[in-house]
């Protein structure tokens, strides 16, 4: 990509949170980075360039493109960085290279007695890790947390050697450990309680309640008061850490969840990546806008995972599929591993599948340009109105006050954009009282008419009229244009408590609903909003005028040209009835400066007397 195509990217970006990554010629990852807005942060690496530092300027020198991920909030920005980071091993980036910034919890049920421990980086030694957490802080935090809930050991006593050797710790009889170091405690219970560990630090809470709550009725059913009273208070313990919800990642493993996001003309396909808990990568694929956005997940679900070689333990979809249960059976036989598919309805995959689709959507977003996002939106409104996409759209308003100074607008968008050196405004004639069907009626008529004998301006031919109004205003169109011999789709716009437009309906009376889809009811009250801006200031310009003149009126010897000329120079009516007599003349013949003098003497001695 050139430096203008960088920049262009980066000014497209969303003012979201997220990571992006910088990649050389060579697609080699050169820079990861994380930012709380990632337009601002992203576009200022292609714009102040004077103000980089050296390394900076050689870092962007060196970009040849870049690809973004959008988080859910600044702190998963955060961990996704470092989880980058520890993974590309970029060669700009310096300060967050030492894994001692970004600890795990290491935990190997391998072990006779295993125990929780803090470590720097995942080693391929078959223990599982969770985390990362934020700080080794926070990750302490999540550790002595769970210690003290299952009341496992926190000595330095290495266990089965040092079992029975001593007297048990302070942390025994201040009821923070179960006495594990003791007689009479066995492997086998000791490799229970750390399970339940294990489950936790999975985020799998209601699983280790329910067996410790199981084990309590039993010890009380036993009689074990003792026992069921020590393991009520851990039930206690467990429900607590789960609302308070300590453990932030780790909640997946080995899992892909799927995102779908679509705008007014392209879809995107995303893919993100977990491991462990731990978002790594996203992977994406933008496609054209496809008539079945499931059908269309369910065929690029299939090409990604047979070309990709591997099959995840979990893969979460936002939509269901119809043969989610044969593709399953498919991956077990290609790769001897059977996916789990499933759309979840709610908790945190359905969170997870939610920042799938806000990923899919920005990245379909990015690559819409204006145009395609306003041939889309034509397109949706052809096929929501069951008429050929319309590319040119006349819409016409009437406006006026008590029924002066009726007019009307005719607005005309081309493609989906405004094409103003088409508009139309027309003054009604003969129209002595407030008529919104006969204004209609004569609008259409002349518009028409003048497009019958191809006159300039007026000789292209609508696709689709919308005229403003219900029903009865469709059906006065389509009187107008019949009387004509001409035939054109029209519907009205039939407007909400809000003055918005809410449905589009036909001169039948069937309403077509527009408020349930975003980018067409958007576009239509753009087209309403404008058709009223037009007639509403040519109605203002005619209100003024009349107003503006109206004094000098009557006046003997005050014509049209003398009226301009006396506004010009004295700039208000105002002015010009204070002025004197002798500057009247400096503009006027004598006679005429005579009369308008009197005439303003007059109405004021008259509104003295009135009062």
């Amino acid at each position: 990509m050139t430096f203008d195509e960088l920049k262009e990217k980066a000014l497209s970006l969303p003012y979201a949170p997220g990571v992006y990554i910088m990649r050389d010629k060579n697609d080699k990852v050169i820079y990861v980075g994380k930012a709380k807005k990632l337009k601002n942060r992203v576009s200022q690496y292609f714009q102040d360039t004077a103000s980089h530092t050296p390394k900076t300027k050689m870092m962007v020198s060196k970009i040849h493109h870049f690809d973004v991920i959008v988080a859910a909030s600044e702190f998963e920005a955060l961990v996704l960085e470092c989880s980058l980071i520890k993974r590309y091993l970029p060669k700009y980036n310096i300060l967050l290279k030492d894994d001692k910034g970004y600890p795990y919890l290491r935990l190997d049920m391998k072990e006779e007695y295993p125990r929780i421990t803090l470590v720097s980086k995942i080693s391929d030694d078959g223990a599982g890790y969770y985390g990362p957490y934020g700080s080794r802080g926070v990750t302490h935090s999540v550790m002595e947390a769970i210690r003290l809930t299952l009341k496992l050991p926190d000595c330095s006593r290495q266990f089965p050697r040092d079992i029975g050797k001593d007297r048990p710790c302070l942390n025994y009889h201040m009821n923070q450990c179960a006495g594990w170091c003791q007689e009479g405690k066995s492997a086998a219970e000791y490799r229970q309680t750390m399970e339940q560990a294990r489950q936790l630090l999975l985020g799998n809470y209601k699983s280790v309640a329910e067996d410790i709550r199981g084990k309590m009725l039993e010890a009380a059913e036993n009689l074990e008061f003792e026992l069921a009273a020590s393991l009520r208070d851990r039930l206690s313990a467990v429900e607590a850490l789960g609302q308070k919800q300590l453990v932030t990642a780790g909640t997946l493993a080995d899992t892909d969840v799927v995102g779908y996001g679509q705008t007014e003309a392209k879809a995107c396909f995303a893919v993100l990546h977990f491991s462990g808990g731990n978002l790594l990568d996203k992977d994406y694929e933008v496609i054209p806008l496809p008539d079945d956005p499931a059908e269309a997940v369910g065929s690029l679900l299939k090409q990604y995972y047979l070309s990709r070689g591997l099959a995840p333990k979990n893969v979460l979809l936002p939509f269901a599929l119809d043969d989610s249960e044969l593709f399953s059976q498919l991956m077990e036989q290609q790769f001897g591993r059977r996916s789990k598919l499933r759309v979840p309805q709610r908790g945190d995959n359905l969170r997870f599948v939610e920042l799938a689709n806000k990923n899919a959507f920005e990245e379909a977003r990015r690559v819409t340009d204006k145009e395609e996002r306003a041939k889309g939106v034509v397109n949706l409104l052809g096929k929501m109105l069951a008429v050929p996409p319309p590319k040119r759209i006349e819409s016409f308003d009437i406006s006026n006050i008590s029924g002066t100074d009726i007019v009307a607008s005719m607005v005309v968008f081309q493609d989906g954009k405004p094409r103003k050196s088409d508009y139309k405004r027309f003054k009604l004639e003969g129209m002595e009282n407030q008529d919104d069907y006969a204004s209609m009626h004569q609008v259409l008529t002349r518009r028409f008419t003048h497009f019958a004998a191809g006159d300039k301006g007026f000789d292209e031919a609508p696709d689709l009229l919308l005229i403003d109004g219900g029903v009865n205003h469709a059906r006065i169109a389509v009187e107008a244009i019949s009387e004509l011999h001409l035939s054109f789709p029209v519907f009205g716009m039939v407007k909400d408590d809000r003055h918005r437009t809410r449905a589009l309906v036909t001169p039948e009376g069937m309403e077509i609903s527009i408020d349930t889809n975003q980018p067409v009811f958007a576009f239509i009250g753009t087209i309403q909003e404008e058709t009223h801006r037009f007639a509403i200031t040519y109605h203002r310009q005619l209100r003024s005028k009349r107003l503006r003149y109206s004094e000098l009126d009557g006046i003997a010897g005050i014509g049209p040209k003398r009226k301009q000329e006396l506004l010009r120079q004295f700039k208000s009516l105002a002015a010009i009835s204070q002025a004197t007599l002798p500057q009247l003349e400096r503009w006027l013949p004598r006679d005429a400066a005579a009369a308008v003098y009197h005439h303003f003497r007059e109405k004021e001695e008259g509104e003295n007397t009135c009062g």
